[in-house]
């Protein structure tokens, strides 16, 4: 399951770097930062928890969230608002509380909560451009993490609150996508 979940990973994202390349994706750069600097140590953590093959979904993820993020420098979206900075700097802080945080659950809901506020600037976005992101990959990655969170070998919160979170982040934003562009196209 976990190989499936991996494999998924990569499928899922390819759209959505070959989407980032053309200019159709605009991923906008603080959430795209955010998600690969956590991520990383997120899986870490999960190794460290006896995650075992699960945990290599969110070391896909790490990766391509990084590549998405350099992607990202050079044409995603960077006309960033007050919002977008404050949930920014409120992620940064976040962090700082991680670093002061000496329980492995404590760290396990401070970083999803930092991947939490990660999304919104996304999410503010993609309200008002709703084609700006890749609906495919968003969808794939919802599913994606309900397999790494069946494929954990251990189940503790530090193991599956992160992929939990990603799987009702990414399947709202995906019925936040289809719903807007719906509106979207009404309004053409």
């Amino acid at each position: 399951m976990g190989i499936v979940a991996v494999v998924l990973t990569f499928v899922g994202y390819i759209p959505y770097l070959r989407d980032t390349l053309k200019g159709k994706t605009k991923p906008h750069v603080y959430s795209w930062f955010l998600w690969s600097f956590i991520t990383f140590i997120i899986f870490a953590q999960q190794i460290s928890a006896g995650g075992g093959a699960g945990a290599f979904v969110t070391l896909a993820t790490a990766i391509l969230c990084l590549t998405t993020f350099i992607l990202a420098m050079r044409g995603g979206k960077k006309d960033i608002t007050k919002a977008d900075t404050a949930s920014f700097i409120f992620s940064l802080v976040a962090v700082g509380m991680w670093l002061l945080a000496k329980q492995a659950v404590i760290s396990a809901i401070l970083l999803a909560t930092i991947n939490f506020l990660g999304m919104i600037p996304t999410v503010r976005k993609s309200w008002t451009k709703p084609h700006s992101e890749t609906l495919f990959s968003w969808s794939l990655s919802a599913l994606n993490n309900l397999l790494g969170i069946i494929a954990l070998q251990n189940y503790s919160l530090v193991t599956w609150l992160y992929p939990a979170s990603c799987f009702l982040e990414n399947g709202l934003f995906s019925l936040m996508l289809v719903v807007r562009r719906k509106v979207v196209s009404l309004k053409n």
